[in-house]
């Protein structure tokens, strides 16, 4: 009986090369592409429930090592099954997190990508000019004066380049030399990430250098404790290296008042950063684009594009001010990695990673097949979706609005009269786990003043407005059918 396709193995062994033979290579792809194209249409409408993961599978996935080859459309149903039963945030009512669209060209982009295996470490040739462009198109995009910038797998690596930064114009020499015995400080606000605490850790400054400074009523941090706090340090012979500005805090989406930032950090000269991992890109809109006026005088930014500009993880950038800077930080040579021009260094040379895939294709093939202004509508979209949400937790008697949403994050609770105010932090934090157990719709609990809360974020392009009832709904029902009383 002849072998079937199916069954014959098509992994090569011994000491052949690793490779899929060139005959099955069309049939495979083939196989890929109806494994994406399922996924995709299943990502244009909410879907009723979240899989489970059947038990053949759950078995397979106790497997110790192979030793043996398998078959490889066995192996990408496998792999297609464990992707459909995970979470994923490309669906229309993942809520919970700061999550991404997964555009559909991000997926071509990255497959490429990755079958080249471009490494921006050294020279890339053509790669290099296409990261040099994406990032030009980027400062472009939020109305940022673009000098240098690289792209990174994520804010915590961004935001650590920045404060290394930081640390090297406010401490020269600090790289090699260490930091000595001196003191020194970074100043953010209480909505800061906490990325902010690990990269002054990473750079050994401490996370007791962080002066953690109050904010207003809208959530920003207060430029008068700054300059406060600035101006006690100072006196006390502590070196101030960075302010950290929130461009959209992940808690709430604040934006801090960058002007006054800007004029007490250059009066200062003190390094100043935007965290805009987050709400950066609605920079570029109509709406909300003066909340970010001063932008253009901060010293670096970061902007994670695998959130609000809708690739796929991991996509971010940290961008400079001015030239030079990133060399002064990470510049070195070894003999391993020569320079091709004596005058250009190589990429890792302004980079904190050494070895970095081709990020930038992604956003570059985004810009070009959609185009700056389709992603203009497409955050102006989000951001109206988070105003309608809050209007209608407002208008609902069960349900509480904690705060007023600068962008696209709104933070609320369900507080029927039946509960008490000493136990509403628990009926919401078990009502996010339910939520997220009957799978409609993706929420998860935050805490905001001290308060237990229901967190949503809207930066998913395909999020539509007729989906915003099923957020109410789900929480109105579940929340209802949640036990009462302390001993639930």
């Amino acid at each position: 009986m002849e072998e079937s396709h199916r069954d014959r193995p098509t992994a090569q062994s011994g000491a052949d090369p690793p490779h899929l033979p060139a005959g099955d290579r069309a049939a495979i792809l083939e196989l890929l592409t109806q494994h994406i194209t399922g996924a995709w249409e299943s990502f244009e409408r909410p879907r009723p429930l979240e899989p489970a993961i059947e038990p053949d599978l759950d078995a397979r996935l106790q497997e110790p090592l192979p030793e043996s080859p398998s078959g490889i459309e066995a192996v990408l149903a496998d792999a297609a099954a464990v992707l459909d039963a995970s979470i994923s945030p490309t669906r229309p009512l993942y809520l919970g997190y700061i999550g991404s669209t997964g555009l559909d060209v991000g997926v071509l982009a990255n497959a490429l990508a990755a079958t080249y295996d471009v490494n921006l470490a050294g020279t890339a040739r053509a790669a290099d000019l296409v990261e040099r462009q994406a990032l030009e198109w980027l400062a472009e995009f939020i109305g940022y004066p673009f000098a240098e910038g690289a792209f990174t797998s994520g804010g915590m690596i961004s935001n650590l380049t920045a404060v290394l930064a930081a640390r090297e114009r406010a401490l020269p020499g600090s790289r090699r030399r260490g930091l000595g015995l001196g003191s020194h400080a970074v100043y953010c606000s209480s909505e800061a990430h906490h990325s902010v605490i690990r990269a002054v850790e990473a750079a050994g400054l401490g996370s007791d250098s962080v002066r953690v400074l109050g904010i207003d009523g809208k959530r920003r941090l207060r430029p008068d404790e700054l300059a406060t706090a600035i101006a006690a340090d100072r006196a006390a012979g502590v070196v101030p290296v960075a302010v950290i500005a929130n461009g959209g805090t992940t808690l709430t989406g604040a934006v801090d008042p960058l002007v006054p930032i800007a004029d007490i950090t250059q009066s200062e000269a003190v390094w100043m950063h935007i965290d805009g991992a987050y709400g950066l890109p609605a920079a570029a809109s109509a709406s909300h684009g003066e909340l970010f006026a001063g932008v253009e005088r901060a010293d670096s930014v970061t902007v994670d594009l695998h959130k609000w500009l809708g690739v796929q993880k991991s996509c971010s950038a940290v961008l400079v001010r001015h030239r030079g800077t990133l060399e002064a930080t990470f510049g070195h040579e070894e003999s391993y990695l020569l320079r091709e021009d004596e005058e250009v260094p190589n990429a890792v040379e302004r980079t904190l990673e050494y070895s970095r895939p081709f990020r930038s294709l992604a956003p570059w093939v985004a810009f070009r097949v959609h185009g700056a202004r389709s992603f203009r509508t497409w955050i102006e979209h989000t951001l109206s979706l988070a105003d309608e949400f809050a209007s209608m937790v407002r208008a609902d008697p069960e349900l509480e609005l904690l705060v007023d949403p600068t962008l696209s994050t709104v933070c609320f609770r369900h507080a029927p009269a039946d509960i008490g105010e000493a136990e509403l932090d628990r009926h919401n934090a078990h009502l996010a786990v339910e939520i997220q157990r009957d799978g409609q719709v993706f929420i998860a609990a935050a805490e905001l003043d001290g308060r237990t809360c229901l967190r949503v974020c809207f930066v998913n392009f395909r999020t539509r407005r007729r989906d915003l009832a099923q957020i109410t709904e789900t929480v109105g029902t579940l929340g209802v059918a949640l036990p009462r009383g302390p001993d639930r």
